[in-house]
């Protein structure tokens, strides 16, 4: 294996890994991006150790580097409606499995970018206008294309 293809073993790697695995698994390809971000918070750590801090505060330096941007997640959000507005056609765990899928959706993207998402966006009263909007693109989607749910399948079945 060649320098280039190996994966270097690095602390806030993994931690960057692991956290976008769980919360932005659509940008889990980016290895330039993560790549950039480790090495970003390694040098906020190794910078912090150096002005004085001691490891647990240059950790935390580090993490802020590392996780900037990252607080909001259109996967999170999407399960989030899917889990407490769909709750009976999509019971768990389909809403995990289908939020990817509705990420690379158009509609569902065009939803997201009329917001100007940032680490405090939940916190936004803009967030409940967010929600709603998805609802009803989920929604959409839904009737449009015929998609069937849970709820309906235990319609259709005989009894």
């Amino acid at each position: 294996m060649t320098q280039k293809n190996k994966k270097e073993l690095s602390y806030f790697r993994l931690k960057l890994e692991n956290y976008m695995s769980e919360h932005h698994p659509e940008r889990m390809s980016d290895t330039d991006f993560i790549k950039a971000r480790t090495d970003m918070a390694l040098t906020a750590y190794c910078d912090a150790v150096a002005q004085g801090f001691n490891h647990v505060e240059a950790e935390s330096i580090a993490s802020e580097v590392l996780f900037s941007g990252l607080h909001f997640s259109k996967y999170d959000t999407l399960v989030s409606v899917l889990e407490n507005e769909f709750e009976r056609e999509l019971p768990t765990p389909l809403p995990e499995k289908l939020a990817p899928i509705l990420l690379s959706n158009k509609a569902v993207q065009t939803t997201f970018d009329k917001f100007g998402l940032t680490d405090t966006f939940a916190e936004n009263r803009q967030y409940d206008r967010l929600y709603t909007e998805l609802t009803g693109t989920i929604v959409l989607l839904i009737e449009s294309n015929r998609l069937p749910t849970v709820s309906q399948a235990e319609e259709a079945s005989p009894k």
